[in-house]
């Protein structure tokens, strides 16, 4: 694997293990200031503000996700849930004015109240060269079911 490739595709397993180990913080800082976080509703959505989403959040919104999520009072995340990412398939596109997409898979084990849920996804993030490496300036979770019903989503993909 080429080392521009290898060095995007080790960004993302660190994510993915920022997730995990509820570093939420350290996970958001990953972000430009003009990034998107989406979860399209439908398969092969195309807008994402013209239609409902099951997540579409800016900077803001997810930093207030996070701040939600470790308010003492957020009775619908007890307990937390634990996660394993397992992030493959990353395929890099070209880099463009200092940008690349990147393609992948993700699958989540999530484990919270005595239950485990399994959740497959394509994603596509959208990197933002940056002093130090890289950052995500957006980043399109499509889940396998999202069409389904969803019983509740408490965890980040």
């Amino acid at each position: 694997m080429p080392e521009p490739a290898r060095e995007i595709e080790q960004f993302l397993f660190q994510e993915a293990r920022l997730l995990d180990q509820q570093r939420y913080e350290e996970w958001l800082a990953l972000y430009t200031e003009d990034a998107t976080y989406w979860v399209p509703l439908e398969q092969d959505q195309q807008e994402a503000l013209e239609t409902s989403s099951i997540i579409r959040d800016d900077k803001t919104l997810l930093e207030l996700r996070v701040r939600q999520a470790r308010h003492p009072r957020a009775f619908a995340r007890q307990p937390p849930a634990r996660t394993v990412h397992q992030v493959g398939n990353v395929m890099v596109g070209a880099e463009e004015n200092s940008e690349v997409d990147v393609a992948s898979t993700l699958q989540v084990v999530e484990y919270r109240a005595e239950r485990q849920r399994l959740w497959g996804a394509t994603v596509l993030h959208r990197l933002r060269r940056a002093q130090g490496g890289w950052m995500i300036a957006s980043k399109r979770v499509d889940l396998v079911n999202s069409e389904a019903e969803l019983d509740g989503i408490a965890i980040l993909f």
